[in-house]
C-alpha cells in the first residue's frame, strides 16, 4: 500500500476529524472512504453518459423515439402493476 499526502485547511481538518469520530472512525479511514465513495460515483456517472450517448446515438441513427408523456404514462401504469400498452416509436422531430 502506498502512502498519499493531502494538504487542507486546518477548519476542514477539524471537521473530518469531527465528523470521522461522531461515526466512530478514524480520520484516515473516515477520508479513504470518502475517496472511494467519490470514486464510485464518479464511476456510476462515467457509466450513465457511456449508456446515455450510445441511447442517443440511436434514436438519432433510426430517427424514431417515443414522446414523454407516453413513456411517462407506460412506466407509472407498469409500476403500478397495471397492464399498458406499449407506446409506439414516432419519428423525431428535429
Amino acid at each position: 500500500m502506498s502512502t498519499t499526502t493531502i494538504r487542507i485547511d486546518d477548519e476542514l481538518k477539524a471537521q473530518v476529524a469531527a465528523a470521522a469520530e461522531r461515526e466512530g472512525k478514524t480520520p484516515h479511514a473516515f477520508i479513504v472512504e470518502a475517496i472511494a465513495r467519490q470514486v464510485q460515483l464518479a464511476q456510476q456517472d462515467a457509466e450513465f453518459h457511456r449508456v446515455a450517448d450510445a441511447r442517443w446515438a440511436k434514436v438519432l441513427a433510426s430517427g424514431k423515439t417515443v414522446r414523454w408523456d407516453k413513456a411517462r404514462a407506460y412506466l407509472e401504469a407498469r409500476a403500478r402493476g397495471a397492464k399498458a400498452r406499449r407506446p409506439a416509436a414516432r419519428k423525431l422531430d428535429r
